[in-house]
C-alpha cells in the first residue's frame, strides 16, 4: 500500500491537465483500478487480516481522492490566472466612440415584419425587380385595358427594334413573387414577400420607388376568418398594443375575390397616432381571397386549394409607427434625418423583448 500511495501521489502531483488527472483516477480508484482490485481481495482474507487491511485501503482511497480534487482545483486556478493575464483590460483607457452609422427605418421595419410573420409560420420569398409583363399583370388577372398598365403609371423597359419578346417592367408590386413561389413550390404555402416596387408618382406620400410586403397563405380550408386573425395578430404585434379593432370594407382587386380594404380603429390626439382606441379609422392595407385565375396561373388547382393574400406599404406603416411626416425623406440621404430616425445596429427586433426596444 505504501508503494501505491507513493506512486499515485507522485503521478498526481506531476499531472499537467485534467485529462491526465481523469486517467489517473480511473487507473487508481476506477472499477478496475489498482486500489479497487485490492479491495476486492479483502473477501479472500481471514477476519484478522481483513480487519487490518480494510481501514488502510479505505484511507488510501480517500487520500488519493483528496489529492485528485486538490490538483484539479489547482489546475483550474492556473488556467483562470492565465486567461485573466491574456484578457486584461486597462479601465483607465478612454471609452470607445459610439458607432456613427444607424439602421434605416425601412430596414428596421422589414426586420420587424419578418419577426412577426415568422412567429405565425410564414417564410420570406423573394423575386426579381425587373419582371415580365406576364408575371406583373397577366398572371395576376389584371386585364390589358387596366389603368395600371398604362405607361403613365408603370415603368416599361426599353426594347430594341425588332425585339418580339414580351415587354418587361419595373415591378409595380411584390405580387409577382406569389406567382413565382406557387410555380416553384406549389401548395400548401405560407409566405411574405417584402421588397422594392416602382410606380410613376411623386408627392408627400408617393415616390417612384417604395417598399411593399405581400402575404400569401394557401391550404385546403383557409377562409376570410383566418385572414382576419392573421391581420389582427400582426397589427397588435407591430404597433405593440394589447387590443385592436379592424374594419373590413368591400373593395375590388383583380387578383382577389372577395376583396377588402382593412382599416384600424385609432385616434390622433395631439397629432400622435394611438392604435386600438378612439373614433377614427385608418386604412392600412388591402386583402382578400386569392382569385381562382391567379391560382391557375401559379399552377395550383383552385378546385382543391384556396387561400388569402394581403399587401401593404412598408414605408407607410413605418411613417405611422415612428411619426415620420414625409415619405420623400426616406430617400434623401440626409444624415441628420438618419441620425434622428435611425436605429442602433444592436436593436434586433424580437417579439419576446419588444420590436422597437
Amino acid at each position: 500500500m505504501d508503494d501505491l500511495r507513493q506512486k499515485y501521489l507522485g503521478l498526481i502531483a506531476e499531472a499537467s491537465d485534467e485529462a491526465a488527472l481523469e486517467a489517473l483516477r480511473v487507473q487508481a480508484i476506477g472499477k478496475k483500478g489498482e486500489v479497487s482490485l485490492a479491495m476486492r481481495e479483502l473477501g479472500k482474507m481471514s477476519p484478522e487480516e481483513r480487519k487490518e487491511a480494510g481501514p488502510r485501503l479505505n484511507a488510501l482511497k480517500d487520500e488519493i481522492t483528496s489529492a485528485l480534487t486538490a490538483k484539479k482545483a489547482a489546475l483550474g486556478d492556473a488556467a483562470l490566472e492565465e486567461r485573466l493575464a491574456a484578457e486584461w483590460l486597462d479601465v483607465t483607457l478612454p471609452g470607445r466612440p459610439r458607432a456613427q452609422g444607424t439602421i434605416h427605418p425601412i430596414s428596421q421595419v422589414m426586420e420587424e415584419l419578418t419577426a412577426i410573420f415568422a412567429d405565425m409560420g410564414f417564410s420570406v420569398a423573394e423575386g426579381p425587380q425587373v419582371e415580365s409583363d406576364w408575371y406583373n399583370f397577366d398572371a395576376l388577372n389584371i386585364p390589358g385595358h387596366h389603368p395600371a398598365r398604362a405607361e403613365m403609371d408603370t415603368f416599361y423597359m426599353a426594347r430594341a427594334e425588332g425585339d418580339n419578346r414580351p415587354p418587361h417592367v419595373l415591378r409595380t408590386h411584390t405580387s409577382p413573387v406569389q406567382i413565382r413561389h406557387m410555380e416553384a413550390y406549389g401548395a400548401p404555402c405560407r409566405v411574405i414577400a417584402p421588397g422594392r416596387v416602382y410606380r410613376a408618382d411623386y408627392d408627400q406620400t408617393h415616390t417612384p420607388m417604395f417598399h411593399q410586403v405581400e402575404g400569401l397563405a394557401i391550404d385546403r380550408d383557409i377562409s376570410m376568418a383566418n385572414l382576419k386573425w392573421v391581420l389582427e395578430e400582426f397589427v397588435k404585434a407591430y404597433f405593440e398594443v394589447d387590443d385592436v379593432e379592424l374594419r373590413f370594407r368591400a373593395s375590388h382587386f383583380p387578383f382577389t375575390e372577395p376583396s377588402a380594404e382593412v382599416d384600424i380603429r385609432c385616434s390622433w390626439e395631439g397629432g400622435t397616432l394611438k392604435v386600438g382606441e378612439g373614433d377614427d379609422w385608418l386604412e392600412i392595407l388591402g386583402s382578400g381571397m386569392v382569385h381562382p385565375k391567379v391560382l391557375q396561373a401559379g399552377g395550383i388547382d383552385p378546385d382543391k386549394w384556396q387561400g388569402f393574400a394581403f399587401g401593404m406599404g412598408i414605408d407607410r406603416i413605418a411613417m405611422l409607427k415612428y411619426g415620420i411626416p414625409d415619405l420623400r425623406a426616406f430617400f434623401d440621404s440626409d444624415l441628420r434625418w438618419l441620425r434622428h430616425y435611425g436605429f442602433s445596429a444592436l436593436d434586433v427586433p424580437t417579439l419576446h423583448r419588444g420590436l422597437s426596444a
